[in-house]
């Protein structure tokens, strides 16, 4: 397997977007929706599955795709051929606050396991496929971090985080525990299970949910402080109800000055 030699360059604080640039005949492979910009002449095509060598038979190509399905993706990937004779850039944005994660896979032993919401592009021959937990517990109680995605390959590829990342280097032994939604991904090493919080009070009444994921080292993990599910429930909750504005937002009365004011939604 040899993936495709990109050179890239990631602008920005907040909202970050990787700039990649393609030498003629290069392709980077994207997820559908992170496009932001590209020079005249790069090609773009939508293709089934991750557009990996091993993807070559129509049977690759429909196996790759479901498995996309099954981590909740699209079928489709977006492929950005450079047609020039020179070098040519394409430009690849974060969908919400957050970093963008350079990964050599070659330095990473060929692989690495994230979460299925993490991958934003790679250059082509990266293979993007799944990775279930081989064990009951994870797989019963995991949640988000059931079902994760694996990057496989010897070339780049880019992940998102959201909020602020945290990178951490877990020795032999070491363990981590950690929200489900807030792992970002970790190298092939580390050994990922699902624990119980423990406690009626603590499951009850602790508004962190019943279990938590652990990693042990060795190996490097990446952790999140916002999860897009998290970010999504926030929103969610402020949202206005419908029929009109929220008067009460930022007043001690609440929900009782819309009564006052007539409107008698809380």
């Amino acid at each position: 397997m040899r993936a495709h030699e990109i050179d890239y360059e990631i602008f920005g604080e907040e909202m970050q977007y990787v700039e990649i640039e393609l030498d003629p005949q290069e392709v980077v492979v994207a997820e559908a929706g992170s496009f932001m910009m590209m020079d005249n002449g790069i090609a773009m095509q939508t293709i089934f599955g991750d557009g990996s060598a091993q993807d070559t038979g129509i049977f690759g190509k429909l196996l790759s795709a479901g498995k996309r399905v099954l981590t909740g993706e699209s079928l489709f990937m977006t492929a950005y051929l450079n047609q020039n004779s020179g070098k040519a850039k394409a430009s690849f944005a974060s969908p919400y606050p957050g970093k963008i994660v350079a990964l050599d896979l070659q330095n990473l032993q060929g692989k690495f396991i994230c979460q299925k919401n993490a991958f934003l592009c790679a250059a082509k021959g990266v293979s993007v496929g799944i990775e279930f937990s081989k064990k009951l517990g994870t797989g019963l109680f995991g949640g988000e971090g059931f079902i994760m995605q694996k990057l496989e390959g010897d070339g780049m590829a880019f992940i998102h985080a959201g909020g602020t990342l945290a990178k951490k280097e877990l020795a032999a032994g070491q363990i981590l525990k950690v929200d489900t939604g807030c792992i970002v991904g970790f190298t092939r090493d580390v050994d990922y299970d699902i624990e119980f919080v423990g406690g009626i009070r603590n499951s009850v009444f602790g508004g962190e949910g019943l279990f938590y994921a652990t990693l042990r080292g060795p190996g490097t993990v990446y952790i999140q402080s916002l999860p897009f599910s998290r970010l999504a429930d926030r929103i969610i909750a402020s949202a206005p109800r419908s029929g009109g504005s929220d008067r009460g937002e930022g007043s001690i009365l609440g929900g009782l000055g819309n009564l006052l004011d007539g409107d008698n939604r809380f």
